[in-house]
């Protein structure tokens, strides 16, 4: 998967700019930054975003070049579905519900990938790859190449998560602690970029369907104990919008669905 990402934006100017869309409601689009069309100060990030769920509905919108791509990001994107599904029944036992209790929540299920490309950045001290956000999905699975650029937000200061061969980042997404009703927290975190060396990482969104109702767990709430409900119900396509119009905005989009808004 790191060598046709790799190869995708090795490729000329002129083949890339084939998948290229400000438009964030497109299914599968080249960009750069975040939200080109909202932002005051762009990043020193290209992307490729990708709807990969299910499969047979995006694959031909994919890029074709290089050849092996589409097959690559399918067997990429299906194995790495399989993985989360494990960790949701875990994560659902883990706060005393039945294994299925999370999955059944997000309708059809979504899944999105990126493939994020950081050019060497003259002056890196000047920009961030992407700033300090939390994501708007519930889990995300991260697969990054050896050049460090991940930073996490604990105990009040940014901590380097170095590359370990092998292995995945998995990060809580917003979702996550809006159904754990605040058990599962969404992790701050921000990429930052170096003067001399390309980075490439590739997270995988996993995320109720557009039309799927998100709210706390029922089992999880329990006025009499002062475990209230953090947050009210909304439809995940009303927090998808408000999350990109907000440009990555430091303060998480969670807020704005706590129980006491109206």
């Amino acid at each position: 998967m790191m060598t046709v990402a790799r190869e995708f934006f090795r490729q000329p100017e002129s083949e890339r700019v084939k998948h290229y869309s400000a438009d964030t409601k497109k299914t599968t689009r080249l960009s750069t930054s975040f939200n080109v069309g909202s932002e005051k100060f762009s990043n020193w990030r290209d992307f490729l975003r990708l709807h990969c769920l299910p499969i047979e509905d995006f694959i031909s919108e994919w890029p074709s070049s290089p050849v092996s791509f589409r097959e690559v990001t399918a067997e990429y994107a299906t194995s790495v579905r399989a993985l989360v599904l494990v960790l949701l029944e875990a994560i659902s036992e883990s706060l005393g519900l039945a294994k299925d209790s999370v999955s059944n929540t997000l309708g059809k299920h979504g899944q999105h990938m990126a493939l994020n490309y950081y050019p060497p950045c003259p002056q890196p001290d000047l920009t961030f790859g992407l700033p300090g956000h939390k994501d708007p999905n519930l889990i995300t699975v991260l697969l990054q190449d050896e050049v460090s650029g991940l930073q996490v937000f604990k105990d009040g200061k940014w901590i380097a998560v170095h590359p370990v061969p092998n292995t995945f980042i998995v990060n809580m997404g917003d979702q996550m602690q809006v159904i754990s009703n605040d058990k599962y927290k969404s992790v701050l975190h921000r990429a930052v970029v170096n003067s001399d060396k390309e980075r490439i990482s590739i997270p995988t969104f996993y995320c109720p369907s557009l039309d799927a109702v998100v709210g706390p767990q029922q089992e999880l709430i329990n006025e009499e104990e002062e475990s209230p409900a953090v947050y009210r119900s909304f439809i995940y396509a009303e927090y998808y919008e408000k999350f990109w119009d907000r440009a990555l905005a430091t303060e998480s989009c969670i807020d704005l669905f706590k129980a006491s808004k109206t």
